[in-house]
């Protein structure tokens, strides 16, 4: 007698996981997560309160969702002509708008609420403010200017400020009721600053290599009208050697062990430098998905890096 076979998840059911992660954006929110931790982690130090740590990821991971959501729904029409996006769950006709529309709701106002009442004002209103930039600011620019990369750029860099807003706790009956000093403290700067710059050549070679669906979906990228990729490499190499200038910030600071920080993150961020040349000096889509795989093994080293030399 043969054994049966173990039994499959419906195909529906998977159907329905795929659709409901690529409506939040998982991937992508993850980036908030890890950033949110770190940035936490770093302020707080030996003081950790871990269901601080809990309660501002639950929020901040809520409202990234959310955030993922609304996109999508001002997107539906651009992403139905780009080959790479026309099976998304709303384009595709398999989620309703409306439904969407409740779900995001739902997700970015929990998350809001989260983060005022078990975190601080100050997580909760950087949060907001990520909300506005992106669906506000970034994503409507994205059909009028080049320069809604940097905009984009700014509403993902200030998930650490929120994991470091987080750490500071709720405040001390004689502070501010906004305080603040905590969002221009040098480590809140350093993550910032290096989360921004990152972001720059990634996005970069993902606007030079599908820039024709972004040309298609109605998308205005810096890429679109540079067929031999003289402009897109020269950008993603400058803002890759800013990223190399940023490593000599937490050093003069003294936020980092210096030999424990600074030959390492020089070494990466030269390897990163090396990949942008390499772009430039032959702008094809090779070297262009070289130096996108390379932006995504950066962060997670560099990361690393910090939190192993944080003073």
């Amino acid at each position: 007698m043969s054994e049966s076979a173990p039994p499959e998840i419906p195909s529906a059911a998977n159907s329905n996981l795929r659709d409901l992660l690529t409506l939040t954006k998982f991937r992508l929110s993850a980036l908030v997560i890890v950033t949110t931790f770190v940035a936490f982690w770093l302020r707080a130090g030996s003081d950790m309160n871990v269901w601080q740590l809990v309660h501002t990821i639950i929020g901040s991971t809520l409202a990234a969702f959310g955030a993922a959501v609304f996109n999508q729904l001002m997107e539906i029409e651009p992403d139905s002509r780009m080959t790479r996006t026309a099976d998304r769950p709303l384009p595709a006709g398999r989620i309703s708008p409306s439904a969407a529309f409740a779900f995001g709701w739902l997700l970015s106002t929990a998350g809001l609420i989260h983060l005022v009442h078990r975190v601080n004002i100050e997580a909760a209103v950087l949060t907001a403010l990520t909300l506005a930039t992106y669906l506000f600011i970034y994503t409507p620019l994205k059909r009028q200017s080049a320069s809604n990369t940097l905009v984009g750029a700014v509403s993902g860099a200030l998930p650490p400020l929120i994991g470091w807003a987080g750490a500071a706790g709720v405040p001390g009956s004689g502070d501010a009721y906004f305080r603040w000093s905590i969002l221009v403290e040098p480590g809140a700067i350093y993550l910032f600053a290096l989360l921004f710059l990152w972001q720059l050549p990634h996005f970069l070679a993902i606007n030079w290599m599908y820039r024709d669906e972004y040309r298609r979906g109605g998308f205005v990228m810096l890429a679109n009208d540079d067929e031999l990729g003289a402009r897109t490499s020269k950008h993603a190499l400058a803002w890759s050697v800013a990223m190399l200038l940023l490593m000599f910030f937490p050093v003069a600071l003294s936020l980092v062990n210096v030999w424990l920080f600074l030959p390492v993150a020089l070494l990466l961020n030269l390897w990163l430098c090396q990949r942008a040349v390499v772009f430039q000096k032959q702008p094809e889509r090779a070297t262009a998905r070289r130096l996108f795989f390379g932006t995504l093994m950066y962060l997670p080293v560099i990361l690393i890096i910090t939190v192993a030399a944080w003073r």
